[in-house]
């Protein structure tokens, strides 16, 4: 990504969360309520500005996953919708800041990889039985 001004996801435990994690340089903000979690900034598909928000994740392989719940809401949430557009990603993991592209798990790769979240964050089974939406799996590969 470029050195352009990123904006923080606006929902107040996030941003706080958010801040958490940039300001300590990554050193805290990883573990949140328990579970792992990275910094995603997206370039958003309207206005072109960069996006940063922070979400739990896992690992296949040297791929980090995650997945677009939006806590079962029957939309994607806007950083998936972002990065249907645009792909190339910023990550943050802890202390290493690193640019990857971002691609929706096939249909056969998937329910591997959805078990894999399931098991780091178990509610993603229970909002994907509470929307009619295929849930994607996001698999992030450094570029």
């Amino acid at each position: 990504m470029t050195a352009e001004e990123v904006f923080d996801n606006p929902t107040g435990w996030v941003a706080k969360h958010i801040r958490t994690y940039v300001e300590s340089g990554g050193r805290k903000g990883h573990d949140y309520q328990g579970w792992p979690t990275l910094l995603l900034t997206t370039r958003g598909h309207r206005s072109g500005l960069l996006r940063r928000t922070a979400l739990i994740y896992g690992r296949d392989g040297d791929r980090h996953l995650l997945v677009a719940s939006n806590g079962g809401a029957a939309e994607h949430p806007g950083w998936y919708r972002n990065l249907s557009v645009e792909p190339e990603v910023g990550v943050q993991v802890r202390e290493e800041e690193f640019t990857a592209r971002a691609r929706t798990a096939s249909a056969e790769e998937k329910p591997g990889l959805w078990e894999v979240m399931v098991d780091v964050f178990p509610q993603y089974a229970k909002y994907q039985e509470k929307t009619a939406r295929d849930i994607p799996v996001v698999v992030l590969e450094r570029v």
